[in-house]
């Protein structure tokens, strides 16, 4: 997913979409320890997406909490 992507969406999509790749990145988890992991470069990919998605969570997070605390 582009980072444009995950920028237009709600905290509660970014936050689904944390767990969606945190089940995917234990999926290629358990295949690498079975001996069945073929496509290695998706744990790369999955981990930067996480880190993508949790780092734009909490830029929106800390946005709110900017707002509430001006008015």
């Amino acid at each position: 997913m582009d980072t444009n992507e995950m920028r237009a969406k709600s905290a509660q999509e970014l936050t689904d979409h944390i767990a969606d790749l945190r089940r995917e990145q234990f999926s290629l988890r358990m295949q690498k320890a079975q001996g069945q992991a073929t496509q290695t470069h998706q744990f790369a990919r999955v981990r930067r997406e996480i880190a993508r998605a949790a780092t734009i969570l909490g830029q929106k997070q800390m946005g709110q909490k900017q707002t509430h605390g001006a008015a």
